[in-house]
């Protein structure tokens, strides 16, 4: 009689490693090209055991399965899983045995109270600072990094043992990240099976799991707006989204004002076409924030895609922009069309707002009318601020025009021992009067 064995997690992972290669074959997930999906050699139960004793920390059985069974480090979320040796370099044996102090959901008051002494007392000793941080990450073992200021840790002892959190510097009401998965292969094996379908891998772990059909579920029966939102949220993760999922998005916006940009987002992210009427109608909205929100999203996925339509009622629109982020995005938008000339930008150019003003210079700095509009940067440098003198030299060069040679003769002592700035003076001023400027 045939017996059919039921694969286990541990054998899954062990395939699912092949089939990510094969999937990532040129490494571009991120991380990839440092482990290239190979694993160390595995740990012993006798050396296993050894750390444990050696450390007092009896490790959870998901990471000790994996370190035995499929490696001592190596393949890996990010740039992959450090070795037991190196995770235990980055802990205190007295902070790891201690029990965890954090939790899911920590609210940023209770963050605050744990952390403050680390971000807030500039004359905090090393020792205090020391024992603050230990406070904050004991009962954790450091067993990977996203790279800069990120890592992750394990949970080793505690009410959460077992999961994974993602870790960042100390900053005021940025409460560290648990991830979704309550242990280590299931968070693991997670990884393994977006690569291998192709999810955007780039913030794993930061996203709701579950496939479109999974997150709409979770979306129609959220308890609150939190669940919601972070359901959409979940959908980034995923290149393209279905056509069913897309309908879905489209009631969404229109029902339910709070999730209304997500939806429009996700839509856009697969395609401008099919959220152009929401898009549209994002921009023709009395509300700032909906202007400003169609704004990110065309600079995010409409760089490849005609965006004319939009463009025209951004140029008609440019008298509601009264703040930098929503010029900043006006002139991402609108850079690559050609829709910008120094006269649609001449409110922001000769504002009062010198923010709005050096904003305003570089989105300006490719357009070709700046000779022939010399009156506006005529009005523009006489109220003299020096940041707005120091961007015009920096994104436009000079302007070559003999009406405006007394404003850059003025600044001329300022940047002449600057070598960038001196050879943009000397080459564009010659043109318009020999040695005009004391060049020593």
């Amino acid at each position: 009689m045939l017996f059919w064995k039921k694969e286990s997690q541990l054998d899954r992972i062990k395939n699912k490693l092949e089939k990510a290669l094969c999937e990532d074959t040129a490494f571009l997930v991120f991380g990839a090209s440092s482990h290239k999906y190979m694993v160390y050699e595995k740990l012993t139960t006798k050396e296993l055991a050894g750390w444990q004793a050696k450390n007092q920390v009896t490790l959870p059985e998901p990471y000790t399965q994996f370190l035995t069974n499929i490696g001592n480090g190596g393949a890996g979320p990010y740039y992959g899983m450090y070795s037991i040796e190196k995770a235990t370099s980055y802990t205190d044996r007295n902070v790891l045995a201690a029990k965890c102090v954090l939790h899911p959901g920590m609210t940023k008051e209770e963050w605050n109270e744990l952390t403050e002494p680390l971000f807030n007392d500039e004359d905090i000793s090393d020792l205090e600072f020391d024992a603050a941080r230990n406070r904050v990450m004991s009962g954790m073992l450091c067993i990977g990094t996203q790279g800069c200021e990120y890592d992750m840790y394990l949970v080793v002892d505690g009410k959460h043992r077992g999961e994974i959190v993602y870790t960042s510097d100390f900053y005021p009401d940025r409460p560290f990240f648990f991830v979704y998965e309550d242990n280590f292969l299931d968070w693991y094996e997670r990884w393994l099976d977006e690569i291998i379908l192709d999810y955007d891998n780039e913030w794993f772990g930061s996203r709701m799991p579950g496939d479109e059909n999974a997150l709409i579920q979770v979306y129609q029966n959220a308890p609150n707006e939190e669940i919601r939102s972070k359901a959409l949220d979940g959908m980034f993760k995923f290149k393209k989204i279905s056509q069913p999922t897309i309908d879905f998005l489209k009631n969404i916006a229109k029902q339910r004002q709070n999730d209304r940009p997500t939806a429009i987002r996700l839509i856009c992210k697969t395609s401008i076409d099919a959220g152009r009427d929401c898009l549209l109608e994002l921009l023709h909205s009395g509300s700032n924030e909906d202007f400003l929100q169609a704004l990110i999203i065309l600079n995010g996925y409409g760089k490849s895609v005609d965006l004319e339509e939009f463009i025209k009622v951004i140029v008609q629109s440019l008298d509601r922009v009264h703040d930098t982020e929503m010029l900043r995005y006006v002139g991402y938008v609108l850079e690559s069309s050609g829709a910008i000339t120094l006269q649609n930008f001449k409110p922001f150019l000769c504002h009062t707002d010198s923010n709005i003003q050096t904003t305003a210079i570089y989105a300006t700095r490719n357009c070709n009318d700046k000779s022939e509009s010399w009156e506006i940067v005529e009005q523009m440098l006489r109220a003299g601020a020096t940041e707005v003198m120091k961007s015009s030299i920096l994104y436009w060069g000079i302007v070559p025009h003999e009406k405006l040679l007394p404003y850059y003769k003025v600044a001329w002592p300022e940047y002449k021992r600057n070598q960038n700035f001196r050879e943009k003076f000397i080459e564009c001023l010659n043109e318009l009067q020999e040695d005009y400027f004391d060049k020593d």
